[in-house]
């Protein structure tokens, strides 16, 4: 993900290295692409991913060291259980990390300020020895689990890490041999605030190799950036963002990369610098191994380099601007590091744009050609790369799909694909490709073998062949835990036994030999022991859009304030609400310009549809203790797969739904007319017809009784009580849940009565006990 914050010297000041145009900036867009798509496909099909500038989301960090034991955290070392090993931890010959400053400059290197620590292997678990860090989380959430070590000349190919986190223990095997004195991306976990024993890193020095172990900081979250720059040094300032959102210049020092590589080719001009950094800490971290052999470097063996960009251009008629893929032959006699003809990285452009064209065509996308051109990301790394104008961020109609979060998942689903075919290619091997999510997701309950019937359908990839699940992994979540490392299932469905009085949560994706598709949405199951019925959730929320947009003879652009969309899972491309609107100002990038929009939402994270509110729903009702209940996804009541007859109580989660099926409300009026109870909740079930009166979306029984009344636009009113409750509404974007910018208000009419307030005074929910 190209660009990011940096400081302009010219300016004296930190600015982004593109304009702020409907709503983002390139800095920040590409990142959407990068962090939730492109970078879990390539994982999950067992690639290695280093990005230059921070990958993270997490704005807190917290380092654990053996220079600082005791700070952020505990660093041990030792035998387990108290058993005595006749090996121990020694201090390294070369330097090692340690956290000496609140700010850096450019000139400092962190990975040179303190100490590691080494231990001789053994292969008896009698003389084991560990090296424990435990972190001081400051707030509940998921990090970035991030280690570093030296490489040493008798350094082990096979380091084991374990990471203990809220869902369980995930074991890692590190190559020590390289990457050493830099951060190495474990995963990402879920971890309690505080300081516990189930959530730390321990790595031990048993191994069936003769050699050593090494040991240094562990990092756990993205942080915020801590490069101070200015004319200045004594008053020089930092960004004030997360790391996330700053330019690789800052994250290539914090990595440990030397100044050689992020700042000496362009000293002051961080610009050129950054563009510089990117490729040369590739460059770097890649030399010595067999794919940039003559560079000196750590070793890691990189194969490609693909720079995420958006482009600029507009056009006026509303057509898309589409892709556009850059490479440069001549640089170093025209060949990479390996030696291959740098043709090559024309070959992955090429490739780029043809699968593009063909996966992208049900939306009649553009591709338009391919540059060989001197541009740094292209020129620089020794080996193959190319950079991908994805789209123009300038051109209202490719960022409106740009901004829907299924034709970002299909983009970046044809990126990875080609990344494996041109691998593939480049070592004359077979490939297959990641099966697509499942569908059609449901549990049943069983109540005397108390156990939960999960179901789940596979989706054929009709672009795509080789995309056959052949198994399936189930992901489980006990309680207020994380999920589980998962269990492979042979086919799609699967028994599971349930403790009495524990909620449950369970996620599925299907897996072949080319790695493993996106999850299902998660779906949750109670089983009580005091059950005097059985309740049936439905999540029927499953929109996933970009936010509001509309398109006059004049006017062009985006509304967060009327609807800022439902992304998938977290958000972090926004700079700020649109501002210029006028269609005769298109092309200008400045403040009067078409598209330009503000700072407010710069560096945060908006949260869209984590596809996991039905547990929250569960929770609600295990506190009764007196009900069971389990849940379904909207599409497995279509098919068949679960009846509404079999259940006491339907609830049927609508979220910020806006597309609503005719079929749900059909089946839930059949229900209610055999005396079947429904709990509906959602803020988008009416809708405002062109006459601006206000009309069910369906004219359906199940609806009848409750007349819309009104939008609460008064974005002071998020406060609702009633039933003995009292509780707010996220109004405004937030990294907790999706917004509700529009809460409706339902009049109760006959003998249906309120049941919840908002706070002034207006119902914000209704009920109705009748037999009609």
């Amino acid at each position: 993900q190209s660009h990011g914050r940096i400081f302009r010297e010219k300016k004296n000041e930190w600015v982004w290295q593109r304009p702020k145009l409907f709503c983002t900036t390139e800095d920040l867009f590409t990142q959407t692409l990068v962090v939730p798509y492109i970078i879990p496909m390539l994982e999950n099909a067992g690639a290695v991913v280093f990005t230059p500038r921070e990958r993270d989301w997490q704005n807190n960090e917290v380092i654990v060291d053996n220079d600082t034991p005791n700070r952020n955290g505990i660093y041990i070392e030792g035998a387990n259980r108290k058993k005595k090993s006749r090996t121990s931890w020694l201090t390294a010959s070369e330097y090692g990390f340690s956290h000496i400053k609140d700010v850096y400059l450019p000139c400092d290197s962190p990975f040179t300020y303190g100490t590691a620590r080494y231990i001789p292997t053994v292969d008896s678990e009698k003389e084991e020895s560990f090296a424990q860090w435990i972190p001081d989380i400051p707030e509940d959430g998921k990090y970035a689990v991030y280690v570093s070590y030296q490489s040493l000349p008798h350094s082990v190919d096979d380091a084991r890490y374990i990471v203990f986190h809220k869902g369980g223990m995930t074991e890692f095997e590190v190559n020590q041999k390289i990457g050493g004195s830099t951060w190495v991306y474990l995963g990402t976990f879920e971890f309690d605030k505080g300081t516990n024993d189930y959530g730390m890193v321990v790595l031990s020095n048993r191994n069936e190799k003769n050699g050593i172990i090494t040991a240094d900081a562990v990092r756990f979250g993205g942080g915020m950036g801590n490069v101070a720059r200015g004319l200045d040094n004594s008053i020089a300032t930092i960004s004030g963002l997360p790391r996330w959102a700053e330019g690789a210049i800052y994250s290539s020092l914090w990595y440990g990369m030397p100044y050689s590589v992020h700042s000496e080719r362009f000293n002051t001009d961080d610009y050129s610098n950054d563009i510089n950094s990117r490729s040369q800490t590739i460059n770097h971290l890649s030399g010595g191994s067999v794919y940039n052999p003559q560079q000196e470097g750590r070793g890691v063996p990189f194969e490609l380099a693909l720079a995420v960009h958006s482009d600029a251009g507009y056009t006026e008629n509303d057509e898309f601007k589409g892709s556009l893929a850059i490479y440069q032959t001549e640089f170093n006699e025209g060949i990479t590091g390996a030696g291959l003809d740098r043709y090559v990285s024309r070959d992955l452009s090429s490739m780029l744009l043809t699968n593009l064209q063909h996966d992208l065509s049900k939306y009649n996308w553009n591709v338009r050609t391919l540059w060989n051109r001197n541009y740094g990301e292209a020129r620089e790394p020794m080996i193959p790369a190319c950079i991908l104008e994805t789209l123009s961020h300038q051109n209202f109609a490719d960022l409106k799909l740009g901004y829907d979060p299924q034709f970002k998942f299909d983009f970046c689903r044809s990126v990875y694909k080609t990344l494996v075919k041109f691998v593939a290619t480049e070592h004359n091997r077979d490939f297959t490709i990641q099966p697509l999510p499942v569908k059609d997701f449901s549990i049943k309950l069983n109540e005397k073998k108390k156990t939960a019937h999960l179901r789940w359908t596979p989706v054929e990839d009709k672009l795509e062949p080789s995309a056959k699940p052949e198994e399936y992994i189930v992901y489980t979540r006990k309680g207020f835990e994380a999920f589980d490392n998962g269990t492979i299932v042979k086919n799609n469905s699967c028994d599971i036994e349930l403790i009495p009085n524990v909620v449950y949560s369970f996620k599925v994706a299907a897996v072949n030999k080319g790695g493993e598709s996106f999850p299902s949405e998660i779906l949750s199951a109670y089983l009580s022991s005091k059950n005097e019925g059985t309740i049936l959730i439905v999540n029927a929320f499953n929109r996933l859009e970009g936010p509001a947009s509309f398109n006059t003879d004049t006017e062009q652009g985006f509304d967060l304030n009327l609807d800022p969309g439902v992304q998938y899972g977290p958000f972090a491309g926004f700079c700020g609400r649109q501002i210029g609107f006028d269609k005769s100002r298109m092309g200008i990038e400045n403040e009067s310009g078409l598209g330009y929009s503000g700072s407010e939402l710069e560096g945060q994270i908006v949260m869209g549809n984590t596809f996991d509110y039905v547990a929250e729903h569960g929770r609600a009702i295990a506190q009764m203790q007196n009900h069971s209940y389990t849940s379904t996804s909207e599409s497995a009541l279509h098919n068949g797969t679960i009846s509404l007859d079999d259940y006491k109580m339907v609830d049927v989660i609508y979220g910020v739904q806006k597309e609503f099926n005719s079929s749900t409300f059909e089946l839930i009026n059949n229900y209610i007319q055999k005396g079947g109870r429904v709990f509906v909740s959602g803020s988008n079930i009416f809708k405002r017809n062109n006459y601006g009166i206000d009309k069910p979306i369906e004219t359906n029984e199940v609806f009848l009784n409750a007349k819309y009344a009104a939008h609460l636009s008064d974005k002071g009113i998020d406060n609702i009580n009633g039933c003995g409750l009292n509780f707010n509404i996220f109004r405004e974007m937030n990294p907790k849940s999706y917004s509700v910018p529009l809460p409706e208000v339902l009049v109760p009419v006959g003998t249906a009565f309120p049941m919840l307030a908002y706070s002034n005074g207006q119902p914000a929910g209704i009920a109705y006990d009748g037999n009609d």
